[in-house]
């Protein structure tokens, strides 16, 4: 599993025309799932993501209840070493990733966690006003 956690002023997401997930003064995290990934994977993403100090003063979303705006992203495991066209064989089907997907989102609200998502297998249109700006990136 592998997450690009941001730290944002605002971040949202729209499908067709419509915002289907919007936060302000929180984390924008992409997450690709991999072949390997399993529940045990999911909680241990869910906690360091939740708990990375990654906010202003070395605080974590966990600490000052920063909200959450999750956004599935199998481009994470896109590998374009060779020629020009990446390949996505590294990223789980999606049959895969969206369970592990629902997992990750229901981890990161079991924890207390406020969470917006993105939708899962659509054409989405990610904005973000990145803060710092602070990207990191974290894999399992």
């Amino acid at each position: 599993m592998r997450a690009v956690v941001q730290t944002v002023s605002r971040a949202s997401v729209t499908v067709a025309g419509e915002i289907v997930g919007e936060i302000k003064d929180g984390l924008l995290v992409l997450l690709g799932v991999t072949h390997g990934d399993t529940r045990a994977t999911v909680e241990t993403m869910a906690r360091k993501v939740y708990e990375v100090r990654l906010l202003d003063g070395e605080r974590s979303a966990s600490d000052v209840g920063a909200p959450l705006l999750v956004v599935s992203q199998f481009t994470l495991y896109g590998d374009a070493r060779k020629g020009r066209r990446p390949t996505w064989q590294a990223a789980a089907p999606a049959e895969v990733a969206e369970p592990l997907f629902t997992a990750f989102v229901a981890a990161l609200r079991a924890r207390g966690a406020t969470v917006e998502t993105g939708r899962f297998r659509t054409q989405m249109l990610v904005e973000s006003v990145n803060v710092g700006p602070n990207t990191l990136i974290i894999d399992l």
